[in-house]
């Protein structure tokens, strides 16, 4: 399945329906008076958040989205029967901005919580309701409310315990298929993983906690360069930041600033930790460790050498794993599972 992870939408209620003008006219009903019905309510078109979907791509062959009108009222005091409302599924996770504002509406992170995104007219009053001591048979009615109209961007944001940053290459996808059930794409060049996806980590037979494998960042990603904010918006909602930073081969070409004789490991992970601030400070100072990866590939001493220049640059904790060989992952997991604790506790 091709993952989506944002859209627009149309959305328009169902008119209320008209009331009705009648009189009794039966030839052996004395007295016979009003006896229009009211108008049925229009239907709303209401978005739901549920387990059932993994993404926005349905709505993508769907952009218009109207709810039922009210039936109008009939005579012998008959109320026009309300219009069907019209529910639109969305993934949990999933944030409706107003498209001509962009103003946030809802947040919607429950299963089963909803939202009336357009709410449908009131149905109108047949000329009984207008029936008085003094005005035995009047002729007014009022017409159904009219139909509520909204332009909406709907966009998905994982909700995960903990999300994997780094840049491309950075044995992401390895560690959440070393770790979890999840099963991404895994291959020897950058950008393997074009859309997120979950894993599940289990700790024991009743506990475990999602972890988030977000495509690779570049620089300028804060600024929108790449898929930099699609991207950035998945690590919003995550609790613990695990910063993966490759020891294998890069980009020899790529420029990541900072003084030159520093390593190049760690100018990486200064780089995008510059993007996440720039992005959104408070997602910057959440709990963070760092993870060298592929230590396999490069020397047991260079790899220590590097740990110590990152905990001496950084001051956070740094593991080192080889995910090929599970060397180190039951390690993370213990101090993901770890912070998370510690989280839940304050």
């Amino acid at each position: 399945m091709r993952f989506v992870d944002e859209t627009c939408v149309s959305v328009t209620s169902g008119e209320g329906g008209k009331g009705c003008r009648s009189f009794r006219r039966e030839k052996h009903v004395a007295f016979g008076g009003p006896d229009g019905g009211d108008g049925g309510r229009g239907g709303d078109v209401i978005i739901v958040a549920t387990t059932r979907r993994s993404t926005l791509l349905e709505l993508r062959g769907k952009t218009l989205w109207r709810a039922k009108r009210g039936e109008h009222g009939r005579g012998k005091q008959q109320t026009g029967a309300n219009g069907e409302h019209t529910l639109i599924e969305v993934p949990i996770g999933t944030r409706v901005f107003d498209n001509d504002t962009n103003e946030v509406l809802a947040d919607l992170t429950q299963h089963e919580q909803h939202w009336v995104a357009a709410k449908g007219g009131s149905g109108g009053k047949g000329n009984l309701f207008f029936k008085t001591s003094t005005n035995r048979g009047p002729n007014k009615t009022t017409p159904g409310g009219e139909a509520e109209k909204k332009n909406l961007r709907l966009e998905l944001m994982l909700m995960a315990d903990v999300g994997l940053l780094g840049f491309p290459n950075a044995g992401k996808s390895t560690f959440i298929s070393a770790v979890s059930a999840a099963k991404p794409k895994v291959a020897d060049y950058p950008f393997t993983t074009l859309a997120p996806s979950l894993g599940v980590v289990k700790i024991g037979f009743e506990t475990s906690f999602v972890i988030a494998d977000i495509p690779g960042l570049v620089e300028g990603a804060s600024d929108g360069t790449g898929l930099g904010h699609q991207f950035l918006r998945h690590v919003s909602r995550t609790r613990v930041l695990a910063h993966l930073v490759s020891m294998g081969e890069h980009d020899e070409g790529a420029v990541y600033g900072g003084d030159p004789d520093t390593p190049d490991a760690i100018r990486r992970y200064h780089a995008l930790r510059n993007e996440l601030e720039t992005y959104d400070q408070t997602l910057a100072s959440r709990p963070e460790i760092i993870v060298l990866t592929k230590t396999d590939l490069v020397l047991e001493e260079d790899a220590q050498t590097i740990k110590a220049q990152f905990q001496e640059s950084t001051g956070r904790p740094v593991y080192v794993i080889s995910s090929a060989t599970r060397e180190g992952t039951p390690e993370i997991i213990d101090a993901l599972w770890g912070l998370l604790r510690t989280l839940d506790e304050e």
